[in-house]
């Protein structure tokens, strides 16, 4: 389909060999730059030709401000070229670098990605995988000579391993067709570049429609499960929703939704999983995407229900400090509006975490029934009243929830900004955001921050 202006998709620099290609051309409405890694020539191997013409389509996309999709079925580097073809990936995984935070970056892998193509999805702002796809850094044969442990293709790096072991795809597709289609669908929510906001959806979804199926669909108990997506569907317009890494660390939704037209990024605890707590690869997933969510002006919708983080010896000698830290820290610099609604339980650091009041947030609002404290009644029972009898921490639980477990204290002390009803819910979202749209932050004069690892 060609595009206003743009009889045909238009090559850039055509004639240079390998097997890498790159255009300009329309995807869903939009011109991006596109950049086909083919493993008809020579199994995709990436001589130095071929990475500079990722080199190409990077600086295209960055200098003209157009998205950046590839489409990768590569063996790795070129062997038979020798170290031309390290020192070329070198360079694409330079210019890929400079792309971040300015203009999208997309890859589809359909095949292999071996090796130092592997290396660039960890780059680009999202993957999507297709079911023939793998990829990984050392391969079966690696693994099984210096560990012993014998594994295909499909096992060690597979699109369903990725999506969820790793968090290295986004997405998963049957076939390239059906990612591409995903990619349209992702770009609606996007910007070009971030110089830009992103487009504006036709909705006739009324703003201030009225959500009280959103509060009924939380449990009488403040232990009882259900799944947050069904709210972000009850909020959202049209009840459309579009999440990616569905399927790693799902004790946290990262999804994008529009309120009144506008895109807007969702970060939500899960709690039909690991009760909503955050460990690791949720502080990760959860940051990463507050991080892209900042850097192309995307507003940040957070929705809260978790009793803290996930305790464990292991967790905290994996780092669990510094990976929540992450999270902290993609908070507390973003400039985008943010919205914080505390939907039932919000406790100790992981208050502090999902964008409370004092990280900065815009607005932060609770349902009547929230819980904002320390931590939940029974643990501070079983910590204050170790040696009390079963009825004395009884009456302490009843003591302690009625004092402190409801959002009317914090709304007292300036915590949160207001206690409302669900059903009110949308509405208030939608006028925060229209109040917020010409929101501007000063930035502090620095090269960057130390981003904690």
């Amino acid at each position: 389909m060609a595009s206003p202006g743009l009889s045909a998709p238009l090559p850039i620099r055509a004639q240079v060999p390998g097997a890498a290609r790159v255009d300009v051309r329309e995807l869903g409405g939009r011109l991006v730059v596109w950049l086909d890694v083919d493993a008809a020539v020579r199994k995709g191997a990436l001589s130095s030709a071929a990475s500079s013409m990722i080199e190409a389509a990077a600086w295209t996309a960055r200098t003209k401000g157009y998205p950046l999709v590839a489409t990768m079925d590569s063996s790795g580097a070129d062997i038979a070229e020798g170290f031309s073809a390290l020192h070329g990936w070198g360079l694409a995984a330079k210019a890929l670098t400079d792309c971040s935070g300015v203009v999208p970056t997309i890859i589809i892998v359909d095949g292999p990605a071996v090796s130092g193509p592997a290396l660039l999805l960890g780059i680009a702002d999202f993957v999507v995988m297709t079911d023939a796809a793998y990829a990984f850094v050392s391969g079966p044969t690696m693994v099984a000579e210096f560990t012993g442990v014998v594994m295909d293709n499909e096992e060690l790096g597979g699109a369903a391993s990725h999506a969820r072991y790793s968090g290295a795809t986004s997405l998963v597709a049957p076939d390239i067709a059906t990612a591409i289609s995903l990619v349209e669908s992702l770009l609606s929510y996007l910007p070009d570049n971030n110089d830009e906001e992103a487009p504006r959806f036709a909705t006739d979804d009324d703003p201030h429609r009225l959500t009280p199926e959103a509060g009924d669909l939380i449990p009488p108990t403040s232990t009882g499960s259900y799944d947050v997506r069904s709210v972000i569907r009850a909020l959202a317009d049209d009840g459309d929703m579009f999440e990616v890494r569905a399927r790693w660390a799902a004790n946290v939704v990262t999804a994008f939704a529009t309120f009144a037209g506008q895109p807007v990024g969702i970060v939500a605890n899960q709690p039909i999983s690991l009760a909503g707590t955050l460990d690791i690869p949720a502080s990760q997933k959860a940051a990463r995407f507050v991080a892209f969510c900042d850097a192309f002006n995307i507003p940040i919708l957070t929705l809260v229900d978790t009793p803290g983080f996930y305790p464990g010896k292991d967790l905290e000698w994996r780092g669990m400090i510094r990976h929540g830290a992450q999270l902290v820290f993609a908070y507390g610099r973003a400039t985008v509006p943010r919205i914080c609604v505390v939907l039932r339980k919000s406790y100790g650091g992981a208050y502090i975490l999902m964008d409370s009041k004092r990280m900065g947030n815009d607005l932060c609002i609770a349902w009547p029934w929230a819980e904002l404290a320390v931590m939940g009644a029974g643990q501070a029972a079983a910590i204050l009243q170790r040696r009390a009898t079963p009825e004395q921490k009884a009456a302490f639980e009843a003591d302690y929830a009625e004092r402190l477990l409801n959002p009317y204290i914090a709304a007292e002390r300036g915590y949160i900004d207001g206690v409302i009803e669900p059903a009110d819910t949308r509405a208030t979202i939608c006028d925060a955001l229209a109040a917020l749209v010409d929101k501007r932050e000063r930035l502090v004069s620095r090269k960057h921050g130390n981003t904690p690892l």
